[in-house]
C-alpha cells in the first residue's frame, strides 16, 4: 500500500520528493551530483550546489540541511582541489542559508560532487509538475545555453572572459525566483536542468494535462549560444533530449533545427520554469527584474497536452 504521507513521488518526475510530517509541515528531500563541468574547483563546488539546493526551490520549499557526496581520485588529483570543490559548496550552502551536515567522499576514477538536500514545505503550497493550468503564463527566470557553452569551453572554442556571466549564473540560487513563484500565485514550477528547457516542460504538460506554447524570440538565450550550436558545437545529451521530445512537438516552419537544438540544450542549474496566472505575469515578471534575474515570459499554457514551438 502507498504511504499517505507520500504526498509527491517520482509518478510525474518532479524535482523532489515530499513527505508529510504533520498537517502544517512536510519535508523535501533531493539528491543531485555529476562530473566537473568547469575547470575550476572552487566554481565547480558552488554550482553543483546550487544545482541541488535548486531541486528544493522548485517545489517551492526552503532547503534547511546538506551533506556532502563527493567522488575523488585521491591518487591522482591534489587534495587541495577537493578542499577547494567543499569549499565552494560550503559558502553557497552558507548563502543560503543551509546547515552543512557533512557527507561522504569516496575514491574514483572520475571526480563527481553533489548534495543531498532537506527542505520544508507548507503542505499547501507544494508546487509541482501537475499543477499547470490553462491560460497560464510560462516565466523562465535564467538564460538557456550552458550545455552548449561548456561542451564550447571544453573544446577550446571559447574562453569564460567570451561569457562573463555564465559561472555567476550557474551558482545562482533560485531563492528569489522561489519566493516570487509563490507571492505570485503559481500553479507549478519545475528547474530546468538536464533534460533542458524543452524536456522539463514535458514533464509538466504531461502531468497536468495542459499544453504549452514556447515563443523562441522571447526565450533568454547567453551569447554565442545559437552561433556555436550552429557550428555544431552540441553536446550529446542536448541530442538526447531533442530526439526524447521530438514526438511532442508541434515546431513552426519558421523555427530552425538549431533552435530547436538550443531549446533542447541540457542545462546546469538553470532557472525556475514557472505557471503563472495571466493576470499575475506582469507583475511577476517585474518581481524577478527586480531581484536581478534575467526573466522573461517565454509562452503560455493551454490546448491538447503537446508542446508548441513559435519563432
Amino acid at each position: 500500500m502507498p504511504d499517505a504521507r507520500l504526498l509527491v513521488g517520482f509518478d510525474h518526475a518532479d524535482d523532489a520528493g515530499v513527505f508529510l510530517l504533520r498537517p502544517d509541515l512536510a519535508l523535501v528531500q533531493t539528491v543531485d551530483f555529476f562530473t566537473p563541468i568547469v575547470d575550476d574547483p572552487y566554481w565547480f563546488g558552488a554550482i553543483a550546489a546550487a544545482n541541488a539546493l535548486s531541486d528544493v526551490y522548485a517545489m517551492g520549499g526552503i532547503p534547511v540541511t546538506a551533506l556532502n557526496i563527493a567522488c575523488f581520485p585521491v591518487d591522482c588529483l591534489p587534495l587541495d582541489m577537493l578542499a577547494q570543490i567543499l569549499l565552494g559548496a560550503r559558502d553557497k550552502c552558507v548563502e543560503a542559508g543551509v546547515t552543512l551536515l557533512g557527507g561522504h567522499t569516496v575514491d574514483d576514477p572520475e571526480p563527481k560532487f553533489g548534495l543531498a538536500v532537506t527542505g520544508t514545505v507548507d503542505p499547501n503550497r507544494i508546487l509541482t509538475n501537475a499543477g499547470t493550468k490553462a491560460g497560464d503564463c510560462l516565466i523562465l527566470t535564467k538564460p538557456i545555453g550552458t550545455g552548449i557553452l561548456t561542451t564550447a569551453l571544453t573544446r577550446d572554442r571559447i574562453s569564460l572572459a567570451d561569457v562573463p556571466t555564465l559561472l555567476p549564473s550557474m551558482a545562482l540560487l533560485n531563492a528569489s525566483a522561489a519566493l516570487v513563484a509563490l507571492a505570485h500565485g503559481a500553479h507549478g514550477a519545475t528547474d530546468v536542468t538536464g533534460f533542458g528547457l524543452l524536456g522539463h516542460l514535458r514533464e509538466m504538460v504531461r502531468a497536468s494535462g495542459v499544453g504549452a506554447t514556447i515563443r523562441m524570440s522571447a526565450v533568454p538565450v547567453f551569447e554565442t549560444v545559437v552561433t556555436l550550436a550552429a557550428e555544431g558545437v552540441v553536446p550529446s545529451g542536448t541530442k538526447r533530449n531533442l530526439a526524447f521530445v521530438r514526438p511532442l512537438l508541434d515546431v513552426s516552419p519558421a523555427v530552425t533545427e538549431v533552435q530547436l537544438q538550443v531549446l533542447a540544450d541540457a542545462q546546469t542549474s538553470g532557472g525556475l520554469l514557472m505557471a503563472v496566472p495571466a493576470d499575475q505575469a506582469a507583475a511577476a515578471l517585474a518581481a524577478c527584474l527586480a531581484a536581478g534575474l534575467t526573466a522573461a515570459i517565454i509562452g503560455d499554457c493551454g490546448g491538447e497536452p503537446r508542446l508548441t514551438i513559435r519563432p
